[in-house]
């Protein structure tokens, strides 16, 4: 069950004056980004412009230095470690990379393991998860480990894991970068196809010009600043590049 608490119009998820740094090295440098509710946002940028950062604050992962996260009245950055954890296993979903499915269990229990977590019963989780991995491509998958998957499968295995909860937004980092072009095509068209579906809101984090096309709008970092950014209601494609 979601748990975000609303009032009325305004962006689901916001970041104002970010600040974030890792040691001497500063990630972000008063970054600000909103996202819509049912809206998929590409953030690009080259390698260290702070966009994997960006992503961890707005996912409540890390706490930005200076700054604030909005997810409706909630204050991410302000809430206690329980609580994050809760909208993590409620009303986010994250996909990495590599997908960081847990070696050791096979792709329907790897599925399965947020709904085992919020205290369903391992049939009922199982059964979901199964649902999802058929939707997902991966049917006849569901007792493979992930080193037997294919990249794209286990891609696809981590999607339907971001997935079976029904979040309200799914934080996409590099989804498609360790994929080859079809396999990520295929990724991104059944994550697109089920976010406009279900009416989740995507930040998709990536450097591929042929992934961000897929998003609604795109806001490009650099050096932990956005370039530019439309704050208004999103009604068309706006693509937004920074130097």
């Amino acid at each position: 069950m979601n748990s975000m608490t609303t009032t009325g119009p305004g962006p689901l998820l916001a970041a104002r004056a970010l600040v974030k740094a890792h040691g001497p090295a500063v990630a972000l440098r008063g970054a600000s980004v909103e996202l819509g509710a049912g809206e998929i946002l590409a953030v690009t940028g080259p390698s260290g412009s702070g966009k994997s950062t960006l992503l961890h604050c707005l996912a409540g992962i890390v706490r930005p230095d200076k700054g604030e996260v909005d997810y409706g009245t909630d204050r991410l950055d302000l809430l206690p470690e329980h609580r994050l954890s809760e909208l993590r296993r409620t009303d986010f979903g994250v996909v990495f990379q590599f997908g960081q499915l847990i070696p050791e269990l096979t792709a329907v229990d790897n599925v399965a393991l947020p709904l085992l977590l919020a205290g369903q019963a391992r049939a009922t989780a199982r059964a979901a998860a199964g649902e999802w991995l058929e939707r997902f491509g991966v049917r006849g998958q569901e007792e493979r480990r992930p080193g037997e998957l294919s990249g794209g499968q286990a891609q696809r295995v981590a999607l339907a894991r971001a997935l079976v909860t029904g979040p309200r937004v799914v934080f996409a980092d590099e989804p498609t970068g360790a994929l080859d072009s079809l396999a990520g095509e295929q990724v991104m068209t059944s994550l697109v196809h089920t976010a406009r579906e279900a009416g989740i809101a995507v930040l998709l984090i990536t450097h591929d010009a042929r992934v961000a096309a897929y998003a609604d709008r795109e806001v490009a970092l650099h050096d932990g600043r956005v370039a530019a950014y439309d704050a208004g209601p999103v009604v068309a494609r706006d693509t937004v590049r920074g130097g």
